[in-house]
């Protein structure tokens, strides 16, 4: 590696570095004055405050990592156009396509990083962040508490299991007038209800309160009536959390078994887990495209200097996000596949790339 590859990389990292420490506490100022009476009330921990606050870090800088990156390269490449430090590396020989590989191995080295946090340390982070502004921020319950949820925990050819639950706490594991039908041959066999059902962590069951048992039969139903009864179901906890919540909080592997298993229930849900599943793959690419629009658009020198960049940088960064965003939810919300969803925000820009980039070059 050159000395100019190793200025540019290290000049590459560092103001990226530097965005994350300027941008990171002004998200956490903004969150403290928003929520400080809140905590005061509650008279939350100190150090529960600081473990929020760590995960609150991991949760925004995940969430708006493309504008930092694509910012941080527009500062700085900037700065070398505006030196004409640029035009004297160009003037020497190196080619555009030359110039830009440390840039590209900036993109690599920040691309391994974003997939890592995506796989283990955001879901965590996701965990955290979303238990304390429930246990203790309720202005946010929604985030953590369902109501009128029905899953399809079973579907086969000829038997299906359905479970119905009004409203459901994730973190006292507790669900209220909660029904089981088992279906055989679209026959009704046996249902279940009961007012409030409570998951057992250790035992890996379910006590249900106000229990009523139905089982159809020929000539008679049998009927079971018990105030308090504990029943294993099948079923988890995660089939009564909200879908975006449980998704975001797995790990790689946990979501790809649990997008298996509900695959094979036939959960009509399935689009929403699958979004977060291709998410954790696409934002690292997203990195490489944006370092080359970023480059592209910030090599030149430009009447307005470096403030004319950053503001067509601003536009540029906000509109993929845009772009992410209204997709995502297209898929979720329609037919649309996922994987094109998720994935055609980088092929648009990956084609921006590829047109600047050969404007740029000449």
């Amino acid at each position: 590696m050159k000395i100019i590859d190793k200025y540019i990389l290290l000049r590459y990292l560092v103001t990226f570095s530097v965005m994350l420490l300027m941008f990171i506490p002004i998200g956490i100022t903004i969150d403290v004055s928003e929520k400080v009476n809140k905590m005061i009330e509650k008279q939350i921990p100190l150090k529960d405050i600081l473990i929020y606050y760590g995960d609150f870090t991991i949760y925004f800088a995940n969430l708006l990592f493309p504008i930092f990156l694509f910012l941080s390269i527009i500062w700085f490449t900037s700065k070398l156009a505006n030196n004409t430090e640029i035009i004297a590396i160009l003037s020497s020989g190196i080619s555009f396509s030359r110039f830009l590989r440390p840039f590209l191995f900036g993109a690599l080295i920040v691309s391994i990083f974003a997939l890592i946090m995506g796989f283990f340390l955001v879901p965590k982070a996701s965990k955290g962040f979303n238990d304390f502004r429930y246990q203790n921020l309720k202005g946010n319950s929604q985030t953590r508490e369902t109501s009128d949820i029905f899953r399809q925990i079973k579907k086969g050819e000829n038997i299906e299991e359905n479970i119905y639950v009004s409203n459901y706490n994730y973190l006292s594991h507790t669900g209220f007038s909660f029904t089981y039908e088992k279906i055989i041959g679209n026959k009704l066999i046996e249902k279940v209800t009961a007012t409030r059902i409570k998951y057992n962590p250790k035992t890996k069951d379910y006590t249900l309160y106000g229990y009523n048992k139905r089982k159809i039969g020929t000539d008679n139903d049998q009927i079971v009536i018990e105030d308090k009864i504990t029943v294993p179901y099948s079923f988890e906890p995660d089939d009564l959390t909200p879908v975006i919540y449980v998704a975001e909080t797995m790990t790689i592997g946990q979501l790809n078994s649990f997008i298996n298993k509900e695959q094979a229930r036939g959960n009509t849900k399935i689009n929403t887990y699958l979004v977060v599943f291709y998410k954790k793959f696409s934002l690292p690419v997203s990195a490489f495209i944006l370092t080359i629009i970023a480059v592209a658009v910030s090599s030149m020198k430009r009447r307005g200097g470096m403030g004319i960049n950053l503001a067509i940088g601003i536009v540029i960064a906000f509109t993929f996000i845009f772009f992410d965003k209204i997709f995502g939810t297209l898929a979720e919300k329609s037919s649309i596949s996922p994987l094109i969803a998720v994935w055609f925000p980088n092929f648009v820009f990956g084609i921006l790339a590829f047109y600047l980039l050969r404007n740029a070059k000449r």
